[in-house]
């Protein structure tokens, strides 16, 4: 369990970056955090793994305020693991398989354990293929997966992405989230700040709109996109999955106590489905 406790943070010169911001991670969930640029979600991200020190406030890991001191912060890191949102701020080795085997040698473990882990780590982000690729010779999405290896091979039990999908193609970003949930049934909790409203929509279990320096909703998928006038005041948009959902169940073509398609898939299964006004409408298309 992580906790944000009424936590304020400004940056120096007094830019308020954060003001009395509570949010609970919950152990095991995939939550996503939104919002417009400047409201403050890659700063939370850098609090809670103990990058920077809340200016009030403090970060509760397992119920106790996490300790700032070297050994305090050790312990933390090895719990609580970030990928920033820029993959080439954490690559430094020469291939794929020594940077992704660096966190486990350096905590510990056996060269047989480490390269054991750092393999089945590979093949869970499902670039196994290039282990023994040099880091310089890789793709774009490619470093972002390789990244993200490298804090997962160390098995943290929370893993915060800051901006995970930012600059992947169509194909990129849905490979990376399903990635990503292949980790998340592993039982590590996953943190991530996007702006990729549809795939949220579809990925998390639980999101957090931030605004104007503070928590201005969380709750789940279905719900926190339902109030139109905190959106237009943060300049955000509704998933389109979402909005088609929502005007048919208005227009009583889908069942309203049926849960609300996530993706394109689910959405056209549920018109799909059975004899009902959205088959006749998916056959009359």
């Amino acid at each position: 369990m992580l906790d944000i406790v009424e936590v304020d943070y400004s940056y120096p010169g007094g830019v308020e970056a954060l003001s009395a911001v509570s949010l609970q991670v919950h152990p095991g969930e995939k939550l996503a955090i939104l919002g417009p640029n400047g409201a403050g979600k890659t700063t939370l991200l850098t609090l809670m793994n103990g990058t920077i020190r809340p200016s009030r406030g403090e970060i509760r890991l397992d119920n106790r305020p996490i300790a700032y001191d070297r050994a305090g912060l050790r312990a933390l890191r090895r719990r609580v693991g970030m990928v920033l949102q820029d993959p080439d701020d954490q690559l430094f080795a020469a291939t794929v398989f020594e940077d992704v085997s660096f966190g486990p040698l350096n905590v510990g473990l056996s060269p047989k354990e480490a390269a054991d882990r750092v393999h089945a780590t590979l093949e869970t982000l499902h670039i196994g293929d290039l282990a023994e690729r040099p880091t310089h010779m890789l793709s774009f999405g490619q470093r972002k997966r390789v990244a993200i290896a490298g804090i997962v091979a160390m098995q943290p039990a929370i893993l915060l992405l800051d901006e995970p999908t930012a600059g992947l193609d169509p194909l990129g970003v849905v490979h990376l989230l399903a990635a990503l949930r292949q980790v998340s049934s592993l039982g590590t909790t996953i943190v991530l700040t996007t702006h990729d409203m549809d795939g949220a929509f579809a990925w998390a279990d639980r999101i957090a709109i931030f605004g104007d320096r503070h928590v201005a909703c969380v709750g789940a998928p279905e719900e926190v996109f339902e109030d139109e006038a905190m959106l237009k005041r943060l300049h955000m948009r509704r998933p389109i999955i979402w909005e088609m959902a929502h005007l048919l169940r208005q227009r009583g073509i889908i069942d309203p106590a049926r849960p609300m398609p996530r993706d394109r898939r689910e959405f056209l299964s549920l018109l799909s489905a059975g004899p009902n006004p959205a088959s006749e409408l998916m056959n009359s298309l």
